[in-house]
């Protein structure tokens, strides 16, 4: 039954283009076809998401992840097709459709000006990109790179602002979407899964702004083309290379400083960056003043990209990344914590336009997440080593046969090595290595049944060797649009997650992936959205979304467990379950001299696992129910930005000691007082709320190129929110110690692009 499904789906995939020359043809019915890439104009990027309309009618396209659109069935004859993308101008270009023939059109979008006056001009609001489907929300590189963030700009805490995601901490820039762990997020950079996105214990995110062309989030109801975890992806594209000129950036920052350089070759363009920490200096002055102070301490990681056009229709790209943290700690007297870990990915796209209304995309990819800490205590030595190796090649087709469908299908193959071994004072303790082949594959079709009613339904199918474990996931999308202004959508999935991560909030440096097996069957969940939006006029935007997602089979180590040596990999883990439900509303002004948006979020997340708090559900730390974000961007003048950033949450759960029962036992030299505690997690931190503020200068660097000074105050009041409560169990009760997060922080940090 299993090789039967999977049959069932290749051979879909694999006769997708005969399928495209089946029927009548264009010129039966005087019809024609356009396609082509849309481009930024300044540097050449692909634009993702771009709308192409044809003016008059109901007929148009979004340009997909590589700038890529077709728009089929255009009745023969002369028109006016219009392209725009919210930040860039319209643009409108007669053409002569042919009957019959395709029509290939490159466009190029000249950006909007930042003048305070300016008013952005677009076509007639047509969308069928998928920014604007449920769930689905693009951050832009600008947002990151003006919002004022702890000592530089990072595209995580970006994210963090969005309704729905969720910060744990001042010191963590995980992604807690929608009531899931950071691991039920999954992370793609080019197509490539990153296992471990953060730098400095978790403090920011892996992902140089300088690099990064496109993010999009999908917080759940993500559609059959994505899969392998069961809460939310984040899609993150590096820049292309600008097409036009050579070019670059430098910044220096009091975290970090980093260096880019793009530009074009012989049909073709390429980019690079990198970044470096810069606290050396700092460490170095703190150490004979401060206690436990890093002996060494750096992170460095690298972005490229390569791009080759091999004719009018095929194009080639490479892209990799590296990252490394190295830190050499003395925790204590006694105590030596030594951390190395980092990511290696790269892939191999190969983009094709196989037909009019066909394009292919494959891609190679390769992943390396290594992890060897080591500690030192008192002459004890534990050390461990951790490593995940993905490897796969994976192949979409797009199939454009009519303006009513959209039909996308593919393959995704390869094979994933886990290891894990465990050392004391040198005696390995534990040593599981898993090797799984997996394959995956889907179909889905945007449906236009109507002009007002869309429906996008899949299946997506994936096997694990590693356990013998196949699923089926089906996904279900429906659209109304009663106006043009409006849109009512609700979504349905199944999802499934065949890896685990066993993760410490405060720190992401001894960060842990597990994988299913025999005996630990893969996670799974059911997704359920609604939502509206509605765009009274072009830079407004209003969104309201409700979710409800319960999750299954969560499995991960067992605490319980005293020692470990000996028992069978399955024997490890608990397994449990939970569930989270929530509303969140998103008011937002795209243009203006005044812009930004105000978020909120009320939500609920539970977990429960057996024989744990009385087998009852209890929140997890990162539960909060109220979360408010507010950003704010003030054009002070041509030369001057004001950014302002608000935000509140109700406090984060802990459990509560409530005392200790003293027992008196005569055949015992030291009495045994067990301790007694509350709840699980039934207490909660003080609400948590900061204000930071941001100023940008515009100016040049001794005309050579343009530069931007920014000027920040991060937690401008001085709010010393609680990080964690901190006891003292000696004491009868115990006593308790406030350990608080970030104080009032000035950062300034200094860019030029050239």
């Amino acid at each position: 039954m299993k090789r039967s499904l999977i049959a069932i789906i290749l051979f879909l995939v694999l006769r997708i283009p005969s399928l495209a020359n089946t029927g009548y043809t264009d010129s039966e019915i005087q019809t024609g076809t356009i396609n082509g890439y849309v481009s930024e104009a300044a540097t050449g990027e692909a634009i993702w998401g771009a709308n192409a309309v044809i003016a008059g009618t109901t007929l148009g396209a979004s340009s997909n992840s590589s700038g890529f659109y077709t728009i089929s069935r255009i009745p023969a004859g002369e028109h006016i097709i219009v392209f725009s993308f919210l930040g860039f101008r319209e643009q409108r270009i007669e053409v002569t459709v042919t009957a019959g023939e395709t029509l290939r059109l490159d466009v190029e979008l000249d950006e909007s000006g930042l003048e305070m006056d300016d008013v952005l001009v677009t076509s007639e609001y047509y969308d069928l990109e998928e920014r604007q489907s449920l769930g689905v929300t693009t951050v832009s590189t600008r947002l990151i790179r003006e919002t004022p963030a702890v000592l530089q700009a990072d595209v995580f805490r970006s994210i963090q602002l969005l309704p729905g995601i969720k910060a744990a901490s001042d010191f963590s820039s995980g992604l807690y979407i929608r009531g899931g762990s950071p691991d039920q997020t999954l992370i793609l950079l080019d197509n490539t899964t990153v296992y471990n996105p953060t730098h400095f214990f978790g403090f920011f995110s892996t992902f140089n702004p300088d690099a990064i062309r496109d993010v999009r989030v999908f917080k759940g109801g993500f559609p059959a083309e994505y899969g392998g975890r069961i809460g939310s992806v984040v899609d993150i594209y590096n820049k292309d290379g600008n097409r036009r000129r050579t070019s670059g950036t430098a910044s220096v920052g009091l975290l970090s400083s980093r260096a880019s350089i793009e530009g074009p070759f012989n049909r073709g363009s390429y980019m690079f960056a990198i970044r470096r920490s810069t606290l050396e200096p700092l460490l170095w002055a703190l150490r004979g003043s401060v206690d436990n102070i890093p002996e060494s301490f750096y992170f460095v990681d690298a972005n490229g990209k390569i791009n080759y056009e091999l004719s009018s229709k095929d194009r080639l790209s490479l892209s990799f990344y590296a990252g490394q943290d190295d830190v050499n700690f003395p925790a204590a007297d006694d105590l030596l914590l030594k951390l190395n870990y980092g990511n290696i990915t790269g892939s191999l796209t190969w983009r094709r336009i196989l037909s009019g209304d066909l394009f292919s995309t494959v891609t190679f990819t390769g992943s390396r997440y290594f992890n060897d800490p080591r500690f030192e205590f008192g002459g004890t030595v534990f050390e461990r080593t951790n490593t995940v190796n993905d490897f796969s090649v994976k192949s979409d087709l797009e199939w454009t046969p009519s303006q009513q469908h959209t039909v996308k299908a593919g393959i995704w193959a390869g094979t994933l090595l886990l290891t894990l071994q465990d050392r004391f004072d040198g005696l390995v303790t534990q040593s599981p290595d898993i090797t799984s082949e997996y394959v995956a594959a889907y179909v889905q079709d945007r449906w236009r049944i109507t002009p007002q009613w869309i429906f996008t339904g899949g299946v997506r199918a994936s096997y694990y060797t590693s356990g013998r474990h196949f699923r089926l996931e089906p996904r279900a999308q429906l659209e109304y649009r009663p106006t043009d202004e409006i849109r009512l959508q609700t979504a349905y999935g199944r999802y499934y997650q065949f890896k685990t991560l066993i993760t410490n909030e405060a720190f992401s440096g001894f960060d842990l992936w597990l994988l299913t097996d025999d005996g630990v069957p893969p996670a799974w969940g059911d997704q359920f959205l609604a939502g509206i939006k509605w765009n009274p006029v072009r830079e407004w935007n209003f969104e309201l979304e409700g979710f409800y997602r319960n999750m299954r089979q969560l499995f991960e180590f067992d605490p319980r467990i005293p020692d470990t040596a000996g028992l069978d990999y399955s024997e490890l883990f608990r397994f449990g379950e939970g569930f989270a439900y929530g509303v969140e509303t998103l008011i937002q002004r795209n243009t203006g001299r005044l812009n930004g948006f105000i978020g909120y979020t009320w939500g609920t997340t539970r977990r429960k696992f057996p024989t744990f708090n009385n087998d009852d559900f209890y929140p997890p730390k990162y539960d909060r129910i109220h979360d408010i974000n507010l950003v704010i961007n003030y054009s002070l003048s041509s030369r001057w930005m004001a950014t302002a950033v608000f935000n509140y949450a109700t406090g984060q759960t802990y459990t509560e000691p409530l005392g200790r029962t003293q027992v008196d036992n005569p055949f015992e030299t030291q009495p045994d007082n067990p301790l007694i505690v509350g709840r699980v997690n039934a207490s909660r931190l003080p609400a948590y709320h900061r204000l930071d503020l941001g100023f940008t200068y515009y100016s040049s660097f001794f005309g050579l190129g343009d530069s931007e000074l920014q000027l920040q105050v991060i937690n401008a009041y001085s709010r010393r929110n609680v990080w964690f409560y901190q006891f003292d169990f000696d004491d009868n009760p115990a006593s308790r110690q406030v350990v608080r997060m970030l104080p009032i922080l000035p950062s300034i940090t200094y860019t030029v692009n050239f």
